[in-house]
């Protein structure tokens, strides 16, 4: 396992703050040069910290009015029907997000769609009807107070800085 010290994390922090910013500017930022810190890049991305770069879309804007999330109830919670679920969600285009959680509802699924007629037919033709789906209850998005992704790093370092 690859071990993470102060400048690796500072790389990360700032990756996913800009992940858009060229390896000189993200040297400068880190305090190294731009050979070590490509070297570091590529070291913690192959080491699975980065998973990649995507750039950050208002899907309002390009007509995605319809943000819900779907908790759903399975009949079985086998591995395999908890798996063949999963397989399921990732091939739907409309389910963004899909975490399997525990306590009464198995999974939760962010989705998206342009209007709410295309989100209805979506959870009636493909959500409610398919296997092993014993119930769905959405809720849908009135505003998004807070959307940042990735981890909070400064959490990170406040705990690594009183760790004995």
């Amino acid at each position: 396992m690859h071990r993470l010290d102060e400048i690796d994390r500072l790389i990360l922090a700032e990756l996913q703050s800009d992940g858009r910013m060229t390896n000189v500017e993200l040297a400068r930022r880190v305090g190294i040069s731009a050979p070590p810190c490509l070297r570091r890049v590529r070291t913690l991305e192959e080491a699975g910290f980065i998973l990649g770069y995507h750039a950050d879309i208002d899907a309002r804007h390009l007509g995605f009015e319809v943000q819900v999330f779907a908790m759903v109830g399975l009949q079985s919670q086998a591995e395999t029907d908890l798996s063949a679920f999963e397989r399921r969600c990732r091939a739907w285009p409309l389910v963004r997000e899909c975490h399997m959680l525990n306590g009464e509802v198995d999974f939760v699924l962010k989705c998206v769609a342009p209007d709410l007629s295309s989100f209805q037919m979506f959870l009636t033709e493909e959500l409610t009807s398919a296997e092993n789906v014993a119930s769905v209850k959405t809720s849908l998005v009135i505003r998004c107070a807070k959307d940042q992704p990735g981890v909070p790093f400064d959490v990170l370092e406040e705990r690594l800085s009183i760790t004995p």
